[in-house]
């Protein structure tokens, strides 16, 4: 008998794939994620679920939210920030690599 195992990967990388899904990127949207991610982990953090150093490379993730949200505020056009939430996302996937359950971590606090 063969048994397949699948491990779900729910990730920061779902915070960039849900903006990225959306008709048009409003920059209060990417600012409302980058609330969610700092306080989530934050809360990871401080109750052991993460290391200092996965905290510290994920506000990587966060920070480029920040800077997105100001972009489209400035008037940057969709397509420069798609192009920039393609490289955050890019960022999201090594993070995970690197710190494995991490995405799934940040994920857990979202309410369904």
């Amino acid at each position: 008998m063969l048994i397949i195992v699948l491990r779900l990967r729910w990730s920061m990388r779902t915070c960039v794939d849900q903006i990225m899904a959306l008709p048009h990127i409003a920059g209060p949207r990417i600012r409302k994620e980058s609330e969610y991610l700092s306080q989530q982990l934050e809360t990871l953090r401080l109750n052991g679920t993460i290391s200092n150093e996965a905290f510290l490379d994920a506000g990587a993730i966060q920070g480029a939210f920040e800077l997105l949200g100001t972009l489209v505020e400035m008037g940057v056009s969709q397509k420069e920030i798609i192009q920039e939430l393609r490289n955050t996302l890019d960022r999201a996937k090594r993070l995970e690599e690197k710190h494995p359950g991490l995405d799934f971590a940040v994920e857990s606090g979202r309410a369904s």
